[in-house]
Order: structure tokens, then sequence, then C-alpha cells
């Protein structure tokens, strides 16, 4: 059976947002957009029905997920009492691509957390994502909408082929507009952690006074056996099928003789920035766009569109680490299964 679309493109259909609201409340599965990309979500409070989300994404079980509500009301019933920095956080970047890691009450199911005491809480700042939740009277337990290890879903046409009848409904909100999901913060002994970066970037957070440090994960592989406290930090993540290189260079000229020279009696697609694009040799290039907010809102649906070129190689232009350059480096060295060069 094929899932129901819900069009919410242009206005909100509130009397559609109630019906889906209300499967959510009764531990059906739900696909809705947020702000940074569209999840897969269901109610946080009942164990069997988020170990749906897990069989429909084909998701490890010790991949915690995050827990999603609609206002600053709802934490009571969910997570301990916040301390002062993790209130000054929410009060700064809620709503909004931000999640932040607090001590669960035993009301959240263990499903949710991965068996630990702890939930990454976000409250969107997507109208129809916020209309959901208050609607459906309940947390929602929510990663995003794709098949595990494939790039996260940005619009319903990247969703559809892969999760179609297996959610309930699939609210369609047209094309979100960040494209790279939430940043993922803990706050230990008065520093905030970051554990995913996102569109709040370790500079906006230091902006308000607070200690940032950065998760050695965000740049590095983790270990098989280690626990992890937010999602996106462990397994193959964000790839398309093809094999991918990710090549950076500070120098632009070294960066474009580099990729020519990979690409050289190869049959290959380049993923680049538009100023540089008509520099490749290789007929096959995709245009990621030139500003960091450009690249971060196209990346994820051009590593899906890649996969139809059918080449034996994929490069993609790396960017710096600098603001939202970190999170997108974190998506594309994931993607890339670490095979980087720097040049």
């Amino acid at each position: 059976m094929k899932s129901k679309i819900i069009n919410c493109k242009e206005i909100i259909d509130i009397e559609q947002i109630k019906e889906a609201a209300k499967a959510l409340r009764e531990g059906k599965l739900v696909i809705f957009p947020t702000e940074t990309v569209y999840g897969i979500g269901t109610n946080a409070l009942l164990g069997s029905s988020v170990e749906k989300i897990f069989i429909a994404k084909q998701r490890a079980q010790d991949n915690p997920l995050i827990v999603h509500i609609s206002s600053f009301e709802e934490l009571i019933n969910i997570v301990e009492e916040p301390n002062e920095i993790e209130k000054k956080l929410m009060n700064a970047f809620c709503p909004g691509p931000f999640t932040i890691i607090l001590k669960a009450k035993s009301k959240i199911s263990k499903v949710v957390t991965a068996g630990l005491n702890t939930v990454g809480v976000r409250m969107p700042s997507n109208n129809i994502a916020r209309e959901l939740i208050k609607r459906s009277g309940v947390p929602i337990a929510a990663p995003s909408a794709n098949l595990s290890g494939r790039p996260s879903g940005t619009d319903i046409d990247d969703i559809i082929e892969e999760l179609d009848g297996k959610v309930e409904y699939i609210i369609d909100g047209g094309k979100v507009p960040i494209g790279l999901e939430s940043t993922v913060v803990r706050v230990l002994d008065n520093k905030v952690h970051i554990l995913r970066p996102g569109k709040i970037s370790p500079e906006d957070i230091e902006k308000l006074g607070l200690e940032v440090e950065i998760d050695k994960n965000i740049l590095n592989e983790i270990e098989p056996e280690e626990k992890v406290l937010s999602p996106g930090m462990k397994y193959r993540h964000y790839a398309p099928k093809t094999k991918c290189v990710l090549v950076y260079s500070e120098n632009n000229t070294n960066l474009v003789e580099k990729i020519n020279e990979l690409s050289k009696d190869k049959n290959v697609l380049v993923i680049g920035r538009s100023n540089n694009l008509k520099q490749y040799i290789s007929k096959n290039r995709l245009d990621m766009g030139q500003s960091y907010e450009e690249i971060g809102h196209n990346i994820f649906s051009l590593l899906r569109k890649a996969d139809t070129y059918n080449v034996d190689l994929i490069i993609i232009e790396g960017i710096g680490k600098d603001g939202i350059g970190l999170a997108i480096y974190n998506r594309l060295i994931r993607a890339c299964e670490y095979n980087y060069i720097e040049c």
C-alpha cells in the first residue's frame, strides 16, 4: 500500500495535519519536513512504534534518535531540569536547527536513546513540523527520512523511492531551506561539546560567551565498538553507491589541477563549485554552488543525483572548515568514507 501524500507546499492543510498527528500519537510513521531535512517520526513514548523507524530505515539499534518538541513547556515531561548553560543555548537557538543532549526521564523509550540515560531534543522552526508535533500531543522521535547510509532527504522526490509504503503519511513541504541536519551539542564541565556540526556553527555558540570543544569524531572515523551520543557519528553515512573521493587545497589552482589529474583517462563525475566547474576536463560535472549556504543546501540532492551518472568514481571539491563549512566537510568526508586528498 502506498503512503498518503499530504500537500502543504503552498498552505498548511490543517485537517490533514490533524489526521497525520493522530497517526503519530497512535504510533504510526509519518514523514514530515523541517528546516534542516525531512524526518521520519513516531510517538517517542512507544518503544514498539519507535522500532518501526529502525526497520523502515534499516538503521542500527545503537544509533540514538532525536526527539522533537513544539514548545519549551513540553520539555518537563521528557528531560530533567536543564542547567544554566543548557538554558542559555536553548534560548538562543530554539526553535531552529539545533539539538541539545539532556538527561532523559524514564518516559522516553530506551529504544529512542539506544539504552543511554540521555536524549537529544530539538524544537524545529518549520511551521509544518511545529503544527504537527503540537497537534499530536506527544514528543516525536524522528531521524532523517532516508535509508541508513544514504544521503538525507531534502524533498519528497529524494524520499519516495526509498520509503513509500513504509509509512502512513508523507507531508510534502517542498525543498527544505537548509539541507543539513541540525547541530548537536552536549554540555560537559561547563563546555559546549559539538557532537555533530550543522547550521549553528562553533563561532555562533562562542558569541554567547561560552567555551566550545569540537568532538574528535567529527573529523575522524569512529571505532566500531564505541558508543555514540548523537546520530551521524557512526556507520557509513550520507553516501552515494558510487565510490567517492574528497579533494581539498587552500590553493585553488592546485585543487583544479589535482582533480584534473585524477580525472585523466577515467570515467569520473566531478562535483565542484560554480567558479571552477568549466576548468574540469571531465564531461560529467555537477554544480554544488559557490557559497557555503548554497553548497549546504544542495549537497544531499547532488549526492543522490551523482549515482545516476554511472561513473567509476565521484570526485568532490572540499571546502574550508570555518562556520558552516565544518558541517559540510563532516558530511562530505563521511560520504567519501574518509577517502581524502589534500594538495
